[in-house]
């Protein structure tokens, strides 16, 4: 991943919409959460993000998908909303609107909300398969520096659980997401080009999201803008 300065690039408007489950195939009250974010996971105006977090494993089940990184990120979350507890399921939309066990309606309104305003940064995506061209744009500039992130996911599994407590279900998941890597930083005042490498048929997105300040680290904040790769 390189990152250079220019003067030129897109024009703000309106990308798609970054929803993130927090889930676990340990947490009896997330199947249903699982099948929401199914129904969304293919719509062209919204990025459908399914993050399995590893706090449910000690109770039987061990999820093959949780990885500790995204119980970090659900964890960076709740820090950045000065709350203490984290808790499965939970939908992040565009990185600051929490919703717990949403109903279908709940989450439909959500999306319509944020879908009214235009992105903070203008983001445009060119190249081939395999090697992108990434463009940011922020008129006017942000107030606070961006992080751009690329993420992996499979876009559908099924999975039989034999422990737990979702013990003999078989459940269907939409963009498992498999890995999310930060790329590179951005001040969010010049105009910046960046080109990406990705390998494989696994698809990806890109994602620029607020660091919002933090003790020790910076803290996921809104998302500014967000991409489809491949």
């Amino acid at each position: 991943m390189s990152l250079m300065a220019r003067t030129a690039g897109p024009e703000p408007a309106r990308g798609p919409v970054v929803v993130e489950l927090f889930t676990s195939q340990g947490c009896s009250a997330c199947p249903p959460a699982d099948e929401l974010l199914a129904k969304i996971a293919d719509r062209a105006d919204v990025i459908a993000l399914s993050l399995h977090v590893d706090y449910w494993d000690y109770l039987g089940w061990e999820d093959p998908f949780a990885q500790p990184a995204f119980t970090a990120r659900q964890k960076a979350y709740a820090r950045a909303a000065r709350s203490r507890t984290i808790f499965t399921p939970q939908m992040i939309v565009e990185g600051e609107q929490s919703l717990v066990a949403p109903s279908e309606a709940e989450l439909e309104q959500m999306i319509a909300r944020e879908h009214e305003a235009p992105d903070a940064v203008a983001l445009s995506v060119s190249g081939t398969k395999g090697n992108y061209q990434i463009e940011l744009r922020a008129d006017p500039p942000l107030t606070q520096n961006a992080v751009v992130q690329i993420v992996r996911f499979a876009p559908q599994a099924r999975v039989e659980i034999l422990r737990g407590e979702n013990a003999g279900m078989v459940l269907d998941y939409a963009n498992v997401v498999t890995a999310w890597h930060a790329v590179a930083d951005w001040d969010g005042r010049t105009p910046t080009r960046l080109t990406a490498k990705i390998d494989g048929d696994e698809p990806a997105v890109v994602i620029v999201q607020s660091a919002t300040p933090g003790k020790s680290a910076p803290l996921p904040g809104p998302i500014l803008a967000a991409a489809r790769l491949n």
